[in-house]
């Protein structure tokens, strides 16, 4: 996303610690939307020839000055949980990432039994249901959910089968490979909370 090499984002992380990002249950590194403005930053000035270390004093003044929030800040605004039924941990974990960094909660579940658990006791304002979860009981969990307590639901498969997800009760159908951007635009314009309107949204009539 920003052009660094990814061993250096952890050289930094452990030479500097002014950019630590969460770690998911797969320990991949989830950085916030506020830290990659910050690894912007410090690329820039060492595009203008300052050196890493410089850089980084550079970006602890910055932030200091309340020029950038500092690490794990919290803005006071509520997070909207989504809830992944993915049976694909890759698509899962790549999925948790740009939502993460979006500023959502993020539950995953691998199965059909662990996704209906998590709905009932946390309540998300979003699934994200994989047609193909659970040798494919995809349409029911959607369904399902829609019965419960009328949460957005998105369907996503490698099918097409967007009419049997409509039917079935998802608000949107994404078809795989997805596209982070058209995912990530796709919830926030279901929860209200996007200016991007209309890219590859489709929803029910």
């Amino acid at each position: 996303m920003i052009g660094v090499p990814v061993p250096t984002l952890r050289t930094w992380e452990d030479r500097y610690g002014l950019v630590v990002p969460q770690r998911n249950i797969s320990d991949h590194r989830l950085y916030s939307r506020d830290q990659i403005e910050r690894l912007r930053y410090v690329k820039a000035q060492m595009a203008e020839g300052a050196s890493a270390a410089d850089a980084h004093r550079l970006l602890a003044e910055r932030m200091e000055q309340g020029g950038a929030s500092p690490p794990d800040a919290d803005d006071g605004r509520a997070r909207l949980l989504i809830l992944l039924a993915e049976h694909d941990t890759y698509a899962a974990d790549l999925q948790e990432y740009f939502l993460t960094t979006e500023g959502f909660d993020v539950e995953v579940a691998l199965d059909e039994e662990t996704a209906r658990k998590s709905f009932e006791e946390r309540s998300p304002s979003l699934a994200v249901v994989e047609l193909l979860i659970s040798g494919g009981v995809g349409l029911e969990l959607c369904r399902w959910f829609k019965e419960r307590d009328g949460a957005f639901v998105v369907a996503v498969s490698v099918l097409a089968a967007r009419d049997p997800a409509i039917e079935a009760g998802a608000d949107a159908f994404l078809q795989k490979p997805l596209d982070p951007l058209q995912l990530v635009s796709t919830v926030r314009d279901l929860l209200g909370s996007s200016a991007l309107l209309g890219s590859g949204l489709e929803e029910k009539s």
